[in-house]
């Protein structure tokens, strides 16, 4: 009886049941950003600029007014403990959270991959729609020389103070910072998911053929 050309407790040279190699993992740092992407980031920004006017023009048209009148010699507050100081404010901030959530919105159901730019345009163009918007409620308003318009109306006549922020800073991040958190749930709940790596076929035992001992 001749003895088995392959060892009893070896499996043979071309193993069909060899395990194949693992496949390639992804970049742990994530795909990089194409010049498409940067362009998609710069348009938000433009466009959440230029929607800063008719945040402007709501402004301008919605917040409460205070009222100033002289007695020839001083200009004084009619209402000494009115609130419409702080109504212009929070008029303002309100406006700017609803603005940057639709902004968040919208740019989420265009691209719902979302990216790093399309994020930093929705940052950049809310703060740069809120000084926008600032700015046009500012100028068109109320004039800010309130002595040369106390003069001009007279004394005893009530007139409108300039439309102002006193929150300043605050009321310009509010549009960015809803932008960015609306952007950010949205993604997290709907957006699309990475797929799941799938599992390396387990190396099956090897079995000794027939006629071999």
């Amino acid at each position: 009886m001749t003895a088995p050309l392959t060892p009893p407790h070896q499996p043979p040279p071309h193993d069909q049941h060899k395990t194949p190699p693992p496949p390639p993992m992804p970049d742990p740092a994530g795909d990089p950003i194409t010049a498409t992407e940067v362009l998609q980031g710069v348009l938000v920004t433009v466009v959440s600029a230029i929607a800063g006017a008719v945040l402007g023009v709501l402004w301008l048209n919605l917040a409460p007014r205070v009222l100033l009148i002289s007695d020839g010699k001083g200009v004084f507050l009619r209402n000494s403990e009115g609130e419409a100081a702080i109504g212009s404010d929070g008029t303002f901030v309100l406006l700017a959270l609803a603005f940057g959530a639709v902004a968040a919105l919208v740019v989420f159901l265009l691209r719902r991959k979302g990216g790093v730019p399309l994020v930093l345009g929705l940052a950049v163009g809310g703060v740069l729609g809120s000084l926008l918007a600032w700015g046009l409620g500012t100028y068109f308003g109320p004039t800010s020389d309130v002595v040369a318009h106390a003069k001009a109306v007279g004394p005893g006549v009530a007139f409108e103070a300039p439309l102002e922020l006193n929150l300043g800073a605050a009321a310009m991040l509010a549009w960015p910072l809803a932008a960015m958190i609306v952007h950010l749930a949205l993604t997290a709940v709907f957006g699309p998911r990475d797929p799941e790596p799938e599992l390396w076929d387990q190396p099956k035992p090897y079995t000794q053929g027939p006629g071999r001992s």
